[in-house]
């Protein structure tokens, strides 16, 4: 009995929890991430539609190019 309380109370927490990537929402075609702050490794690009930064990892940044 008891562990069956205990299997009732696991699968309880278990469904409360968000699913891994639900904080690091994605942007810049996938590559990037929404995130209340940027890493030393990421650049900010723009802002995600929930107010946070779409940060992307510097190797992976759109170069400039020039109008000629």
């Amino acid at each position: 009995m008891t562990q069956l309380l205990l299997l009732l109370v696991a699968l309880l927490v278990l469904g409360h929890v968000p699913t891994g990537r639900s904080e690091f929402k994605r942007c810049w075609n996938g590559q990037g991430a929404c995130r209340a702050y940027c890493t030393k490794y990421e650049a900010y690009m723009h802002l995600c539609s929930d107010a946070t930064l779409c940060c992307l990892p510097y190797g992976l940044k759109p170069v400039k190019t020039e109008k000629v």
